[in-house]
């Protein structure tokens, strides 16, 4: 047995309190940031209107962070102009954080040098800066200018990805099986980065796989409910040759949970959630086992490992003796309660390949997770876990978008 279970309104006042934290760190850097960068322009030329710059730049994050407090369901449902909203990511999630933590040891660095050392301050004349006031220019246009670099450079990335082909051997998969062909797609979040043509490129590329089967991991839109109907305009252009599949992500759950489901459910596609559906393919009976995002407690859901393991062991009693089975669950750490239960193929999404890393090994895939792109295996199961065809957030390194093809193979 295990530790009392969390309650659900517990579970809520710690996921406020998570936020307003997270808040709070964003807009107390912007704030620290702000004081910083004004007390260095000061000793500038052409002060205020460099002030003002900052001032502006500032104002422009804080701007969004309390139009989304204030307003969270007006926020999700406008779409604001892209290059602003990757701007304010990008500075919040990761030059932001990258300051507070560079700025201490850069200050402590200059005390140390200059209690060391004695230089020679070069006068300024009256159009050029001396030394120190081009080095502290250039100190406070970094961060901004990084922000807006990395906006430049992620924004055509918005538009592309990658047909990723993987042969699968798996172990006691039928014979009649071999060769099955699999379009594994995951996490398209329709909405505010993912939307318009790139919809279409992707139902095209989809179909242009000739897949037996068309299976679907989850987030298939971002934030706002509105979108649903262009999502689901997507899913109508994909033709399999025996079915399309789904479950639900945490995305598609964040504005109205019912809806998403029930709609999805209406429009006449097979949205498993917690559920199973049979498809026969060459002769041979396919199982396909979802599971739901999280387990219902009260008004909210809680994921988590223990959810994982609530829905797969829900769904292990619905297998079908004579049919070849394949879960399909959001979140990749799914896979140990699956290996557990003999499941012998997991697909899986959500974590978009880890988004930032340094090599496939370094960076926040395996930071944030067990599992968190390509192939895994444990004793008798396999795990494939897709990067994402869409995006939440407008960059990637080391973790490009993708439709996976994936083909299985007798093991």
């Amino acid at each position: 047995m295990g530790g009392p279970e969390t309650s659900p309104r517990a579970a809520y006042i710690f996921s406020v309190m998570f936020f307003f934290v997270l808040l709070s760190l964003m807009t107390g850097g912007d704030l620290a940031w702000w004081w910083w960068a004004d007390r260095k322009v000061r000793t500038l030329p052409s002060k205020k209107l460099l002030r003002a710059l900052v001032a502006a730049f500032v104002l422009m994050q804080l701007s969004y962070l309390v139009y989304f407090v204030a307003m969270p369901r007006t926020a999700r449902r406008v779409h604001v102009p892209v290059p602003y909203l990757s701007i304010v990511y990008i500075w919040h999630l990761l030059v932001l954080p990258g300051w507070l933590m560079l700025a201490p040891l850069t200050s402590a660095v200059n005390w140390l040098r200059r209690r060391t050392t004695k230089s020679v301050e070069t006068p300024a004349t009256e159009n050029q800066l001396s030394r120190r006031q081009f080095l502290t220019a250039t100190a406070v246009g970094a961060a901004p200018l990084a922000a807006v670099a990395t906006m430049g450079w992620s924004l055509p990335q918005l538009d592309h990805f990658r047909i990723r082909k993987i042969e699968l051997p798996i172990p006691g998969l039928p014979r009649d099986l071999d060769g099955l062909r699999i379009a594994h797609v995951s996490d398209l979040h329709v909405g505010r980065y993912t939307h318009g043509r790139i919809l279409a490129k992707v139902a095209e590329a989809t179909n242009q796989l000739h897949s037996d089967l068309v299976l679907f991991t989850g987030d298939l839109i971002d934030l706002s409910i509105s979108d649903l109907d262009p999502a689901l305009d997507t899913l109508r252009q994909i033709d399999p040759k025996y079915g399309l599949f789904l479950v639900e992500g945490n995305h598609d759950l964040i504005d109205d949970a019912d809806s998403f489901d029930a709609r999805t459910k209406a429009a006449g596609f097979n949205l498993l959630i917690d559920e199973s559906a049979t498809v026969h393919v060459k002769g041979r009976d396919v199982q396909i086992l979802g599971t739901r995002w999280g387990q219902v407690e009260g008004d909210r859901r809680k994921a988590g490992d223990h959810a994982y393991a609530a829905s797969v062991a829900w769904l292990t009693p619905q297998r079908q003796p004579d049919a070849f089975p394949i879960l399909l669950a959001h979140h990749p750490h799914a896979f140990d309660p699956a290996a557990q239960a003999n499941l012998p193929l997991i697909l899986s999404g959500h974590t978009h390949g880890g988004l930032l890393n340094l090599t496939p090994n370094i960076g926040m895939g395996p930071a944030m997770f067990r599992y968190w792109s390509g192939v895994y295996e444990k004793p008798g199961s396999k795990l494939v876990v897709n990067n994402g065809v869409g995006n939440w957030f407008p960059l990637r390194v080391n973790a490009p978008a993708e439709i996976i093809d994936l083909t299985l193979r007798v093991g």
